[in-house]
């Protein structure tokens, strides 16, 4: 089942490079992918899909086209296009920082340091947090952190591993504790959104952007949790992070509706329009992977986590997946970008079709995408 599935994605990414040529997908529109020049927060997704595509074919036309695509992550760093913002490891770690890992490519390894360089100009020391949007001293999103940044940890963690300089470590470790006291929430549910005085870190209160309200738990967010702190235990060994993700992820599967396809928010009313999203559900699958391989055998979760696991991604290669649809532009539909803002509400996303991607080659051939080496 799992072949099938990615042997598709790979024909589809494969027709895929013609279509985009020198330009990166972001959401679709009439089943078409939107395209830009390396201007927004999602490209490396791209980027990253073709080199699980070249790792698994071992296809030189794939190498090629992700070489590509870090020649353009070059040029972006160094004309410093669109990045003052947070999302910098979703850029980097699955372009340049893949390059590296997969070729132990000696520029693109530089290129990945100068990416964490950029990241650590969003740290701010007063709140000891990395902001998530805007500039410093924006007077919306000054004191803002979001749920979706621990997903860009991993590139800070690998710069310490690779340079030996605390600092970068440091700072990791202090927004994901920061994140883990004021993003989840008791109940293992979490916030999307958590706003600090930007004078003095004063926590304030817990908010959302693209969640159904602000005491809701958008799926989406749930599931940068699962993988992100998942992620964090893995570089730090902090047995507080692994449960963390644990908890996250039980609340995620104990959720499921009836296909294992989550919706959008886990609060929102649900009847015959509510949307659903797709990625929420492949980002947390990988996620549990992650986890499930830092868990022992005898752990009382693990069955559950594994069963869920398999629920999950038989409901969207079953029922999501373009498999039998050859001309698809997309690996996975009825993805959400922004469902209360009616951006891009039901269609293809480029992120749910990497995490897809690399859930299926997890559980296939035991690749684990570019968030460590």
């Amino acid at each position: 089942m799992w072949k099938q599935a990615i042997d598709s994605a790979v024909e589809i990414t494969r027709a895929n490079i013609e279509r985009f040529g020198d330009l990166f997908p972001h959401v679709s529109e009439n089943d078409v992918y939107k395209l830009n020049p390396n201007t927004d927060w999602t490209d490396g997704f791209w980027s990253g899909i073709l080199w699980l595509c070249y790792e698994y074919t071992g296809d030189s036309a794939f190498q090629e086209a992700a070489r590509k695509t870090v020649a353009s992550f070059k040029d972006r760093l160094e004309r410093n296009v669109a990045l003052d913002h947070h999302d910098i490891g979703f850029l980097y770690s699955l372009s340049s920082k893949a390059q590296w890992i997969i070729e132990k490519d000696e520029a693109a390894k530089a290129l990945t340091l100068q990416a964490a360089d950029v990241l650590m100009k969003r740290w701010r020391p007063d709140g000891k947090y990395i902001q998530a949007w805007g500039p410093k001293g924006d007077p919306q999103n000054g004191g803002r952190i979001i749920i979706d940044c621990l997903m860009n940890l991993p590139l800070l963690y690998w710069a310490y591993e690779q340079t030996g300089d605390e600092k970068y470590r440091d700072v990791a470790v202090q927004h994901a504790d920061l994140s883990r006291r004021y993003l989840v929430r008791g109940d293992d549910s979490s916030f999307h959104t958590f706003y600090f005085n930007p004078e003095d870190g004063t926590p304030l209160h817990g908010g959302t952007h693209q969640g159904y309200q602000d005491g809701s738990t958008w799926t989406r967010g749930q599931a940068w949790g699962v993988y992100g702190f998942a992620l964090s235990y893995k570089y730090t060994k902090n047995p507080l992070y692994l449960e963390t993700s644990k908890r996250l992820a039980r609340y995620f599967l104990e959720r499921l509706p009836e296909d294992h396809v989550v919706y959008w928010d886990f609060n929102v009313p649900v009847d015959a329009e509510t949307k659903r999203d797709s990625s929420a559900s492949a980002i947390t699958a990988a996620g549990i992977l992650e986890l499930l391989s830092h868990l022992p055998a005898d752990d009382a979760d693990r069955e559950f986590l594994e069963k869920g696991v398999q629920l999950s991604m038989q409901g969207l290669v079953g029922s999501y997946a373009t498999i039998n649809k050859p001309d698809a532009q997309g690996l996975l539909e009825r993805g959400s970008y922004h469902v209360r803002g009616g951006h891009a509400p039901d269609d293809y996303v480029i992120w749910g079709d990497y995490y897809y991607l690399e859930a299926l080659l997890r559980l296939e051939k035991g690749l684990t995408g570019y968030w460590y080496e």
